[in-house]
């Protein structure tokens, strides 16, 4: 059997709080989710970033024992 939708939707406003790597905004019904992917350069950077140089904290990042 085959079967036609025709959806209509209207949207006056779309709040979003956050999005993550992961998120998915799905508006009506779809047979399918594709992922997409997409990568800004917001900053207008032209180089890489200098290499993170590794520190050593200066006290315990979570205290086991009080320090004297």
């Amino acid at each position: 059997m085959n079967m036609t939708i025709h959806q209509t939707i209207n949207i006056h406003l779309l709040r979003i709080g956050s999005i993550t790597n992961s998120s998915v905004v799905q508006i009506g019904s779809t047979g399918s989710i594709q992922a997409q992917a997409d990568i800004y350069n917001t900053g207008g950077f032209t180089e890489p970033a200098e290499a993170a140089v590794a520190e050593a904290p200066a006290a315990p990042l979570v205290p086991l024992a009080p320090i004297d």
